[in-house]
């Protein structure tokens, strides 16, 4: 990450001199555009959401039509493949494609084997429940998942549980927001899983995809643009390696003998 360090004095107004508009800001400004950034890359950014919803909504458009397990879900999982296929051609990230199939994968099988098409959504709800389940303990641990995931995407890796308290803090509510809002959205869907029919639940599945995981990464963004800015340990090493380099070629010019 880029220095958050204050302007210089040769970049401040002169005496009498109205700030420039937002100066103050900058820094502030700054730290949100690159959490931002980073929870995008790390989530998958627009393109993730849609192809995480993409599946599901197609199983359930087919089997409300004509209530065809196998037609729904095969159609489900050809576009999983589709979208890790157009990701191959572009040369893009393929670990949220991929993500998506393994899902679509199981919910297919456990679909297939028992004959009841409501348990397409069966493996992706227990993941969603063991996921928010451990969010929640992690923080009581004081290891926060969501910091073991963002950690390395703002280079800081772990230096937050010793080096950093308020980044730790900031990561520690993030997964509390983050478990709380899995484990509410498991509090509805596993109701209907077993009083609604399949397309009931498969429509307030698709439609409870997206809002909690936009709040989630919205709160995330809220506590760390507000936290210290992270401990870049690759530039630390960097830094490091440099210093020792520098200082094995000033023993070696030390150690020959003057011409």
């Amino acid at each position: 990450m880029t220095s958050l360090d204050k302007p210089t004095a040769t970049n401040d107004p002169q005496p009498g001199q109205p700030s420039p508009p937002g100066a103050g800001d900058r820094p502030g400004q700054h730290a949100k555009a690159v959490t931002e950034a980073a929870l995008f890359e790390a989530f998958g950014g627009v393109r993730g959401m849609v192809e995480t919803v993409v599946p599901g909504l197609l199983f359930v458009t087919i089997y409300t039509i004509n209530k065809d397990l196998h037609v729904s879900a095969i159609a489900a999982l050809g576009v999983s493949l589709l979208l890790v296929l157009v990701r191959l051609a572009r040369k893009d990230t393929v670990k949220h494609a991929f993500s998506g199939v393994f899902g679509v994968a199981f919910g297919v099988v456990f679909a297939m084997m028992t004959g009841n098409a409501k348990d397409f959504y069966l493996p992706g709800m227990l993941y969603t429940l063991g996921l928010g389940l451990a969010y929640v303990i992690t923080a009581l641990a004081g290891v926060p998942l969501i910091g073991l995931v963002l950690g390395p995407v703002f280079k800081e890796n772990l230096s937050w549980r010793t080096r950093n308290p308020g980044r730790k803090k900031a990561y520690t509510k993030a997964s509390y927001a983050w478990g709380l809002i899995l484990l509410a959205k498991c509090a509805i869907l596993f109701p209907l899983y077993w009083w609604a029919d399949t397309t009931q639940l498969g429509w307030v599945l698709v439609a409870l995809k997206i809002p909690p995981f936009l709040l989630a990464v919205y709160l995330t963004w809220i506590f760390l643009a507000k936290a210290p800015p992270p401990i870049d340990v690759f530039a630390e090493m960097e830094a490091e390696e440099a210093a020792e380099k520098a200082e094995k070629e000033r023993r070696a010019a030390a150690r020959q003998p003057e011409s």
